[in-house]
């Protein structure tokens, strides 16, 4: 009994699988970019967890058993900073939906193993989107299994509540509310924009109110009360 006590106290989960979080640029901005968006999507949700490369141990006991998914979300747990997701220790709670962006790197079994990992563990959307190709795959969990989205063009994530299109220019990503998903850089551009267009209507308002007090001190030099009404002119 001591000796079993031992041995489990000693387990080790580590927080690193020594693996980079991407093989180029593309994948990582594709990363930061899907993550970001749904952390801003979920940001007043309590109740919401999101995380970008994290380690996720679905077994206690078993260390060996762990995936890293590029993003995931999980409905039912709080936020917070973690070294890594360890199921056992969130309730049970398995995370429902996970991103997965491909790179060169990535071989087909290597894939199928992803899959059939978020498949065994109870993930209910599962999405994969390959960059260099513009190409976006999804499943669904049905009948307790994850089966493939036949179309993802329109498609409405039941979790998240976000549209997928294919559009002339590349595969997009919409909010609920429409807005589209923003890199860094594009929210950015956006940002310092409406701050130009803000600024342009302060500058106008200025010249309007400058020309107002003009017109109100040539009416008063006239003999004339501006702020008198019509009718007592």
């Amino acid at each position: 009994m001591c000796s079993a006590t031992t041995t489990s106290a000693t387990i080790v989960y580590p927080d690193s699988d020594g693996m980079p979080m991407a093989d180029n640029t593309k994948q990582f901005r594709e990363i930061m970019t899907i993550q970001g968006n749904l952390d801003g999507l979920f940001r007043e949700r309590s109740d919401v967890f999101v995380a970008g490369d994290l380690l996720w141990y679905p077994v206690e006991g078993r260390p060996d058993i762990r995936r890293p998914p590029d993003a995931m979300v999980v409905f039912g747990r709080p936020k917070g900073d973690r070294g890594s997701y360890r199921q056992w220790v969130e309730a049970g709670i398995a995370p429902q939906v996970v991103f997965e962006v491909l790179s060169p790197g990535n071989s087909l079994s290597e894939m199928a193993a992803k899959l059939e990992f978020y498949d065994i563990y109870g993930v209910e959307e599962y999405y994969l989107y390959d960059p260099d190709n513009d190409d976006l795959s999804g499943w669904q969990r049905i009948d307790d299994r994850l089966k493939v989205i036949a179309d993802l063009d329109g498609w409405t994530s039941l979790r998240l509540g976000i549209r997928f299109a294919h559009e002339p220019d590349r595969i997009r990503m919409y909010l609920p509310d429409g807005r589209p998903f923003l890199s860094f850089v594009e929210l950015q551009r956006k940002m310092e924009a409406e701050q130009q267009r803000a600024e342009q209507e302060r500058q106008r308002a200025e010249l309007q109110y400058q020309r107002a007090e003009r017109l109100a001190a040539r009416l008063r030099e006239l003999g004339l009360d501006p702020d008198a009404p019509e009718d007592s002119r």
